[in-house]
């Protein structure tokens, strides 16, 4: 049975943990100031300082990393201009933390379901997200793996506050004898 109140509240927890999340990600990244790998490589090999470099505002950096990789043929033009847009810090990565977060309330809110299709496409969908930032040179794999911790606590309180404020996740007992038919004949 659709209860519309418990559906409501548990969309604004999960909005909620996404929104929050990303606020984390915002301030741990304003005090961490970690630099990303490319901007770390183009130190190395265009001698622009990684201090300088993040001294300039976004926009000028943007228009520095254009006008350093104008001439490098060797990296695919989506990149380059993925860097002149991307020129932000690096640590924590959002990007993980967005998909993670989401992967990871699909297995706690969905596991009690056998909803594993949904599970595992989430899954699947939020290592790649993880894998691109690696070779697109925008994180280190720490960023990463501190992304996936944050998320992994935001939603282990979202989930909790869905159990205590929406009512059990645990499918009802016509459900659940329903899940367990449906795992017998396969």
């Amino acid at each position: 049975r659709f209860r519309l109140r418990a559906a409501i509240m548990l969309f604004a927890i999960l909005g909620g943990a996404i929104i929050v999340g990303q606020g984390v990600k915002s301030w741990v990244k304003e005090r961490v100031q970690e630099p990303r790998p490319f901007v770390v490589w183009l130190e190395k090999t265009h001698h622009i300082p990684v201090d300088e470099f993040y001294t300039l505002k976004r926009t000028e950096r943007g228009h520095l990393v254009k006008e350093q990789l104008a001439g490098q043929q060797n990296i695919p033009v989506f990149l380059r201009q993925h860097w002149q847009k991307e020129t932000g810090f690096a640590f924590p990565s959002g990007h993980t933390m967005f998909a993670a977060s989401w992967a990871l309330l699909a297995v706690g809110l969905l596991w009690p379901r056998r909803r594993t299709f949904t599970i595992a496409f989430l899954l699947v969908w939020a290592t790649g997200v993880m894998g691109s930032r690696l070779l697109l040179g925008m994180h280190w794999p720490r960023d990463l793996v501190v992304a996936t911790l944050i998320s992994w606590l935001l939603v282990t309180l979202a989930t909790w506050l869905a159990q205590r404020i929406c009512g059990p996740l645990m499918p009802p007992r016509e459900e659940a004898q329903e899940i367990a038919e449906r795992e017998q004949e396969s």
